[in-house]
């Protein structure tokens, strides 16, 4: 019950990375500026991602709780976070979000 994030390697460990503050060449360097944006009021929301995310918030506050899981990832405004493929989860935005965001996937425009 301890010692479950030291299994890196399971696919049923899918884990949200949050980089906090990057440094601007960063972003330039992932061109973040020229990804869409996304927003959405406080509330929660459940959500499944069918493929990796990056965004980037500009502002917001958000606590993610994974399914299955009773620890959750807190993020906000000015926070790079991946968001692994195949996770379930819910996203309690407690402060309005706004974001930019990008997919890995080739076929996310095909459905």
């Amino acid at each position: 019950m301890a010692s479950t994030s030291t299994q890196g390697s399971s696919s049923s460990e899918l884990t949200i990375t949050v980089e906090s503050n990057p440094s601007k060449s960063r972003l330039s360097e992932l061109g973040i500026n020229s990804w869409p944006k996304w927003g959405c009021p406080p509330g929660k929301y459940m959500l499944k991602f069918d493929a990796q995310e990056t965004c980037y918030l500009l502002r917001g506050k958000v606590k993610v709780y994974p399914k299955g899981s009773s620890e959750c990832v807190q993020f906000g405004a000015g926070d790079l976070v991946i968001i692994p493929k195949g996770l379930s989860c819910t996203w309690d935005v407690s402060v309005a979000v706004d974001k930019h965001y990008k997919f890995e996937s080739s076929t996310t425009s095909s459905k």
